[in-house]
């Protein structure tokens, strides 16, 4: 992709600096699920409204989630376009626990598969480790105002490390900066948090020669509304002094 200017460079690691800055806001949410990702005219599952957080399709068969989910996470599928369908994927899955099983158990046994073929897959580690940090921050969590009257089944990643995962489809890619942004957004919270500047400063490194990183992290968090990015860091900033 081409690279971008030098002033659009510094824009975005501005932006990446508020969004790792986001996890203290009361008014964030769960930054895997509540952060819409832009994928521009790229497939995905079937979404109401592409820019909206939670606008999954009511008349979607749920059954099929686990078929149609692996069928668009296919070996050319970008990782930020993987990460918007699996963040619409753990939406779906609360609706059904079986669904939310299925999916989880065909995407640890494609990578594990991998393994025992001798060629373990990074985008199948990828795909398994960030499902299951999409679950934790979703399935059989009770969010005020935003999961009333959802189904509260258990997690079946509950006990699962997901980051191991993703870290160790970084180290089986090599340099991938939208991984390592996946990577700063699981360690937002939770055990990983002393991870989180070293993926952000990678993220940062490979923003200005990918595009549409460059444009999520230009994106201001849950959809339009509310604060840019940089907006919220300052306020977070500000808070802090």
């Amino acid at each position: 992709m081409k690279q971008l200017t030098a002033r659009s460079t510094r824009l975005s690691l501005v932006l990446l600096a508020a969004t790792l800055g986001i996890a203290g806001s009361a008014q964030a949410g769960p930054p895997l699920i509540c952060h819409v990702i832009s994928i521009g005219n790229a497939k995905s599952l079937p979404w109401t409204d592409v820019n909206s957080n939670i606008a999954f399709d009511p008349s979607y068969n749920v059954k099929n989630l686990a078929a149609d989910t692996l069928a668009l996470l296919t070996p050319s599928t970008p990782v930020i376009v993987r990460m918007e369908t699996l963040r619409r994927a753990t939406i779906y899955a609360r609706q059904d626990p079986q669904a939310a099983k299925q999916l989880l158990t065909r995407l640890y046994a494609r990578a594990n598969d991998s393994d025992s073929a001798g060629h373990p897959d990074a985008l199948a580690w990828f795909d398994a480790g960030y499902l299951v940090e999409c679950y934790k921050q979703w399935i059989g969590r009770n969010l005020p105002h935003m999961t009333d009257g959802l189904r509260m089944d258990p997690n079946p990643a509950a006990n699962l490390d997901g980051y191991a995962w993703v870290t160790r489809a970084i180290g089986l890619r090599g340099s991938d900066a939208e991984m390592e942004f996946a990577a700063a957004l699981v360690t937002l919270d939770g055990p990983h948090k002393g991870e989180l500047s070293g993926h952000a400063q990678l993220a940062q490194a490979g923003a200005g020669y990918d595009k549409l990183l460059a444009i999520n992290l230009a994106s201001h968090f849950i959809g339009n509304r509310g604060q840019t990015m940089a907006e919220m860091v300052s306020s977070v900033t500000t808070a802090k002094n």
